[in-house]
């Protein structure tokens, strides 16, 4: 039996997190120095999280969890499951279960009413995971890609 582990992220995982985060953009990822100024900014965020699953005490999988407060829904906290990746050779040996598992403890934790996460709407294997871990198709995501603001003509119409 294999050991697993699901523990908060250091600045040494950040190699290997990169690797993960490669598998799931076709290779585009941020610098080694990029991805440490961001985690040590995320430092300043004490409810936004990076996490790294564990196998044998390499790093296989990650996500990041952020709890958001709210003044909606009686005050309650919300979480937000965002960036998850299992290194391909690790699928389907419950790593991504168990790192699911902790987001929800995590958020529980906290008193979060809900915890959400968003997949690309081609991920069907995915999708298929996260309903088999109780989570439920709801609503709609959307996206809007840079820029953000139309410019002036649109504006006006």
């Amino acid at each position: 039996m294999s050991d697993l582990t699901v523990r908060r992220a250091g600045k040494p995982d950040l190699p290997a997190i990169l690797d993960l985060y490669a598998e799931l953009n076709g290779g585009r990822v941020a610098t080694l120095a990029q991805a440490g100024a961001l985690l040590d900014r995320l430092a300043a965020y004490p409810d936004y999280g990076l996490y790294v699953a564990e196998r044998d005490g390499a790093v296989a999988g990650t996500f990041c969890l952020v709890i958001l407060d709210n003044i909606a829904h009686w005050g309650t906290p919300s979480a937000l499951v965002e960036s998850v990746v299992v290194a391909s050779r690790h699928r389907g040996g419950g790593l991504g279960r168990a790192m699911m598992h902790e987001a929800a403890r995590l958020a529980e934790a906290r008193g979060c009413y809900k915890l959400a996460l968003s997949s690309n709407v081609d991920a069907k294997p995915a999708h298929a995971f996260y309903e088999s871990l109780g989570f439920e198709r709801y609503g709609y995501s959307f996206r809007l890609d840079p820029p953000f603001l139309p410019d002036a003509a649109e504006a006006t119409r």
